[in-house]
């Protein structure tokens, strides 16, 4: 009965991840105790390292090993440039994409006052404690196109336009190899606002 019980808690660990369902759970659960029990130490180890090691970046709220992330404590960033996202995987997905040499602040979310997350929970009063410091020269707004982003978006540029700071808000329109003819209204409307020169 403990192994039954020590296996029911390995599916209910494992049904925390995004995306992972029951049936999920259950066959990493088990693949993992039947073939992989060096994975299974592996795994565990790197969960423990990582709950023990890994925090929050003092300046832009990533995670860091570190109290300043190799991003804010790069001299090669321009501190001119402050790009705000919502998580750490849109940080990510900006920096493979290698066009944004500035900084980064995450909110590690998106207002949403139905769901009791304001200002303050996303760390609003330390970025403006950033841009007090008046070296910000331009917030780039990268925030999803979701209702809670765009309210987000919104919110911020007032806050910015307030300290006198160029505010900028990412493009959005039809994707790369993208064809219009499959492409959302919403996004075309987007591409069709938002065009620039040529």
């Amino acid at each position: 009965m403990a192994g039954h019980n020590a296996i029911e808690r390995l599916k209910q660990a494992l049904r925390r991840l995004p995306g992972v369902g029951p049936k999920s759970a259950q066959r990493m659960a088990l693949h993992l105790l039947e073939r992989d029990r060096e994975a299974l130490r592996e795994i565990a180890g790197a969960l423990n390292g990582a709950a023990e090691r890994i925090r929050h970046c003092d300046r832009c709220n990533n995670f860091s090993e570190e109290e300043l992330c190799e991003i804010c404590s790069s001299p090669r960033r321009d501190p001119s440039l402050l790009c705000v996202v919502e998580s750490p995987s849109d940080l990510v997905s900006l920096e493979q994409a290698g066009v944004y040499n500035g900084r980064y602040f995450v909110l590690m979310g998106r207002l949403s006052p139905l769901d009791g997350i304001g200002p303050d929970q996303l760390g609003i009063p330390r970025l403006e404690k950033i841009l007090a410091e008046g070296e910000v020269k331009e917030v780039v707004l990268a925030t999803n196109a979701t209702v809670e982003g765009e309210a987000t978006a919104h919110y911020l540029s007032e806050l910015v336009h307030t300290r006198g700071i160029r505010a900028t808000r990412i493009a959005y329109g039809v994707p790369v190899g993208g064809e219009l003819e499959y492409t959302d209204r919403s996004t075309i409307a987007r591409a069709i606002t938002g065009r620039r020169e040529a």
